[in-house]
């Protein structure tokens, strides 16, 4: 199973939404870890698991911005049955990812 670690992978302090808002935006993470790493997993018939214990914390911004432009690539249903979030620390992130992948379904 393909997995990323986000405070191990990328960084324990994300940012924000989008590269305009400083270093290590959501924006950046999908751009480059999570497309690469989602289409990966999925191409080898796996789901990507997504570690985020262990940060500092995740902005709301920094979740949606990443999870949608996934969901926007790959489609919702796609994504959200490909992804197994893991978030011990503050459980209410898996939700926020969740209304993430789905945002461009509402517009």
């Amino acid at each position: 199973m393909k997995t990323i670690d986000i405070p191990k992978d990328f960084t324990p302090t994300p940012g924000w939404r989008t590269y305009d808002d400083g270093p290590f935006s959501g924006q950046e993470f999908y751009d480059t870890i999570l497309k690469e790493s989602f289409i990966e997993a999925t191409d080898n018939k796996e789901k990507l698991k997504i570690i985020l214990d262990g940060s500092n914390g995740y902005t709301t911004s920094f979740l949606n911005e990443a999870f949608r432009l996934l969901g926007q690539k790959f489609g919702s249903d796609f994504v959200w049955d490909n992804l197994i979030i893991i978030s011990n620390e503050v459980p209410k992130y898996v939700e926020r990812i969740k209304k993430g992948v789905y945002a461009m379904e509402s517009k």
